[in-house]
C-alpha cells in the first residue's frame, strides 16, 4: 500500500492505492494538477534597464516560461509597480503605479524576438516625464547626494489566466553589462571607484575615451555614472566604429570632482581634493592594459566633469590627445593667462546650451573660447545650442526641450557637428561630428 498527497488548489487529497491500480491514479491526478497548474508561473521575472537621455528606464520585463496562451496581447497584462528607497525621499505620485504595456511577444532568455521562444516578454512605454519607469532616484542629504538605485518592484498579472510574477530574479542592463564595475583605486587618504570597457578588437594598439561624470553620479557605485546620463553610449557599437574599437574609462569620486580644497565648491578659485589621484588612476590604467595607445588618450565630462576635464588639462598639458567638454564649471575669470598658454594646442571641443542656468555659457564656456582663438588655438570648437532638445524625435524633437544644463545629451548621442559661426567643422576638408573629429586626434 502508498500513502501519498496530491493539491488541488488548496484542498489536500488523501489517498490510499493499493499496487494494481496505484500508477494509473497517480498518473490521472498529476494530469489535474498539471492541467489546473499549466497557466500559473513560478512568479520570476527579469527585468531589462535601458539608458536613455533622460537616464535609466525599464522599458521591458521578460516573463519565466510558464504561460500558456494561444496569442499574446498587450492589453491582456496588467503591471503594477512599487518604488522605494531607505536613502532617498520618493514622493507619493511617483512611489507606485501602474505601467503601460504596448507589445508583448514570445521571445528568447534575453528578451530578443522569437516566435518559438519559451519567454513572454512586454515592452513598456518610457518617457522622460515618466518617472514610474525610472529605477533610480536623486537625492540630496546634509553631506551627500546624488543619483542611487531604488528598490523596483513590479507585479505583472496576466489577467485572463490569472498568471502571475512578482519576483525579480534576473537584470539585465545592455551595454553597461560589459562594463567591468569593480575598479578601485587609492592614492593617499582618497580613494576612487571606476567602470571600465575593454572593446574586442585585432588591433594591436586602441584609443582611450574617459568620460567624467557630472556632479550627480558621485559615490561609490561606478554604474551610475555610466547609467545615470547615457555615458556607457561610449562603448555603443555607434560610437566605437569611429575608434575601430575604443577602451573606456569612467571614473567615480565619492563626493563630488569640484569639492575644494576649504570649499564646498570651486570653480577654479582654489584646488579640488581629487585632481592628483584622479591623474593617477588613468596613468594606471594606462600601465595595466598594455594595448591602450598613449598617443591617443581622450577626455571628457560634463558640468563636474567639465571642470575636472579643464583642471586635468592644465596640470597635464602634455598627456592627452583631445578633450571634450559638456557645460563646463570652471569659471573662465580662474583661468590665468598663463594657463590659457597651457591649452593653446590641446584639441578641444566645448559644448553647451545658452539657456543653460547651472553653469551659464557666458561665464563659462564662451569667454574661454574666444580667448583660445584670440591666441590663436588651431584646433578648438565651440557648440553652442539654444536649448538641449530631444534628439530622438520621440517626445517633440525641436520642440521638447531638457533642462539647459544636460548639454551632455548632444555629446552621448555624437550629434555635435556646428563650431560657433554655425559652420560645419572640418577635418582634412570633410565635414565630422565630434566623435569623428576626436578619433582622428594623436598627440
Amino acid at each position: 500500500m502508498l500513502i501519498f498527497t496530491v493539491k488541488l488548489g488548496f484542498k489536500p487529497i488523501f489517498m490510499k492505492l493499493n499496487h494494481l491500480f496505484r500508477l494509473p491514479l497517480l498518473l490521472f491526478f498529476l494530469a489535474l494538477y498539471s492541467v489546473q497548474a499549466q497557466n500559473h508561473s513560478d512568479g520570476s521575472y527579469t527585468t531589462v534597464i535601458t539608458g536613455f537621455d533622460w537616464g535609466p528606464g525599464v522599458n521591458k520585463v521578460i516573463l519565466a516560461p510558464t504561460l500558456k496562451t494561444e496569442k499574446l496581447v498587450a492589453t491582456d497584462f496588467e503591471v503594477m509597480v512599487s518604488r522605494s528607497s531607505d536613502i532617498a525621499t520618493i514622493s507619493t505620485s511617483t512611489r507606485s503605479g501602474k505601467r503601460e504595456v504596448i507589445q508583448a511577444f514570445a521571445s528568447d532568455s534575453s528578451g530578443n524576438p522569437d516566435a518559438k521562444g519559451q519567454y513572454t516578454t512586454l515592452l513598456f512605454s518610457v518617457a522622460p516625464n515618466n518617472p514610474l519607469g525610472s529605477p533610480i532616484q536623486y537625492y540630496r542629504g546634509q553631506s551627500s547626494g546624488g543619483n542611487i538605485w531604488i528598490d523596483y518592484a513590479m507585479t505583472i498579472v496576466h489577467v485572463p489566466t490569472q498568471a502571475v510574477w512578482h519576483t525579480e530574479n534576473n537584470r539585465i542592463i545592455p551595454i553597461v553589462d560589459d562594463f567591468d564595475t569593480s575598479g578601485t583605486y587609492t592614492q593617499g587618504v582618497i580613494k576612487l571607484t571606476y567602470a571600465s570597457f575593454m572593446p574586442k578588437t585585432k588591433q594591436a594598439k586602441i584609443p582611450l575615451i574617459i568620460w567624467l561624470h557630472g556632479g550627480g553620479e558621485g559615490g561609490t557605485d561606478p554604474t551610475i555614472p555610466i547609467i545615470a546620463n547615457k555615458a556607457y553610449n561610449y562603448a555603443a557599437p555607434e560610437i566605437q566604429r569611429h575608434f575601430n574599437g575604443a577602451a573606456v574609462l569612467a571614473p567615480q569620486t565619492p563626493t563630488r570632482w569640484m569639492h575644494g580644497v576649504t570649499t564646498a565648491y570651486t570653480r577654479g578659485q582654489e584646488d579640488d581634493i581629487y585632481h592628483k589621484a584622479l591623474i593617477g588612476l588613468i596613468k594606471n590604467f594606462v600601465k595595466e592594459n598594455p594595448t591602450i595607445d598613449s598617443n591617443r588618450i581622450y577626455v571628457g565630462g560634463c558640468s563636474n566633469g567639465g571642470y575636472m576635464t579643464l583642471k586635468l588639462l592644465l596640470e597635464n598639458p602634455d598627456y592627452f590627445a583631445a578633450a571634450y567638454i559638456s557645460s563646463l564649471a570652471y569659471y573662465n575669470e580662474f583661468v590665468s593667462e598663463k594657463q590659457l598658454l597651457r591649452l593653446k594646442n590641446i584639441p578641444i571641443w566645448f559644448v553647451h546650451a545658452q539657456d543653460d542656468k547651472t553653469t551659464e555659457a557666458d561665464k563659462t564656456a564662451t569667454p574661454l573660447y574666444k580667448r583660445l582663438k584670440q591666441i590663436k588655438s588651431k584646433n578648438v570648437h565651440y557648440s553652442l545650442f539654444d536649448h538641449v532638445i530631444d534628439v530622438t524625435g520621440q517626445y517633440g524633437g525641436e520642440s521638447y526641450h531638457y533642462n539647459g544644463h544636460w548639454s551632455w545629451v548632444y555629446l552621448h548621442d555624437n550629434q555635435v557637428f556646428y563650431d560657433y559661426d554655425n559652420q560645419p567643422v572640418l577635418w582634412k576638408g570633410k565635414p565630422v561630428s565630434i566623435m569623428e573629429w576626436m578619433a582622428a586626434q594623436h598627440k
